[in-house]
C-alpha cells in the first residue's frame, strides 16, 4: 500500500497566455457595449419577445420535443393509441350494467367510486371482428370539459411517445367510420384516435 504523504502532487502549469486572455476580455467589452447601446424601444421589443416565448403553451398531448404521448391498447388484434392527456385512468372491468334501447355499440354502464360512465365498444362502432370479454379488458376513462365516458379496450399495451413528423394521415384500408376518428397511423400500423372527436361527437352520447 501506498503512503498517501509520498505520492508525487500532478504538476499545475502556471503558464497564462496573454493573447488569448486579451481578446476574451475585448469580446467581452464589445458584447456590453452592444447591450448599453440598445434604445428603449428595442429592449422593450426584446422583451415582449421573450415573455411570449415564455407564456407560450404547448399544444395538449404535444410533449416538449414534438412528440405525442399516447395509451397503447388492442382492439380485435390491431394496435390502437388514444392520447394520453384526455385519459383520467384505465380501470378493470369488473361489472358492468346492460342498458335496454342503447346502440349496439353501448356495452353498458360501469360505476367507479360512486361515480356512473358509459362504457363505448369501439370493436361494435368501427364494425371489427368480435373479441369475447376477458380478465385482460380494461375500460379507458376519457374526458374533456364536456363529456366523459369510457372506451373498452381488449389488451392495455402500455404508454409510448411518438414523433409527431412520423405520423402518417391514413391507410387504404382505414375507409368509413374509422376513418372519421382517425387523428393518423405511427409506426407498426398503430391507429391513432382522435380523442376529442370522438368525446364531441353527439351521436355517441349516451344520456
Amino acid at each position: 500500500m501506498k503512503d498517501k504523504k509520498t505520492e508525487s502532487q500532478p504538476q499545475v502549469s502556471t503558464t497564462i497566455n496573454w493573447n488569448d486572455l486579451l481578446h476574451r476580455l475585448e469580446n467581452t467589452q464589445t458584447f456590453l457595449e452592444q447591450g448599453l447601446s440598445l434604445t428603449p424601444e428595442r429592449k422593450r421589443t426584446i422583451l415582449k419577445e421573450r415573455a411570449k416565448t415564455l407564456a407560450r403553451e404547448p399544444e395538449r398531448g404535444e410533449g416538449s420535443r414534438g412528440d405525442l404521448e399516447v395509451v397503447e391498447f388492442l382492439l380485435s388484434y390491431e394496435i390502437y393509441g388514444i392520447e394520453s392527456s384526455f385519459v383520467r385512468e384505465v380501470y378493470p372491468l369488473h361489472e358492468i350494467t346492460p342498458l335496454p334501447g342503447t346502440p349496439p355499440f353501448v356495452l353498458g354502464i360501469i360505476n367507479i367510486r360512486g361515480q356512473i360512465l358509459s362504457v363505448l365498444d369501439l370493436k361494435k362502432f368501427f364494425d371489427l371482428p368480435e373479441r369475447g370479454l376477458t380478465d385482460l379488458n380494461k375500460v379507458i376513462i376519457i374526458q374533456d370539459e364536456q363529456m366523459e365516458f369510457g372506451i373498452l379496450a381488449d389488451v392495455i399495451i402500455g404508454v409510448r411517445l411518438i414523433p409527431v413528423k412520423e405520423i402518417q394521415p391514413s391507410l387504404p384500408t382505414l375507409t368509413g367510420i374509422r376513418e372519421k376518428y382517425l387523428k393518423g397511423v405511427a409506426r407498426e400500423q398503430m391507429v391513432i384516435l382522435d380523442a376529442e372527436k370522438l368525446l364531441s361527437d353527439k351521436s355517441i352520447v349516451v344520456e
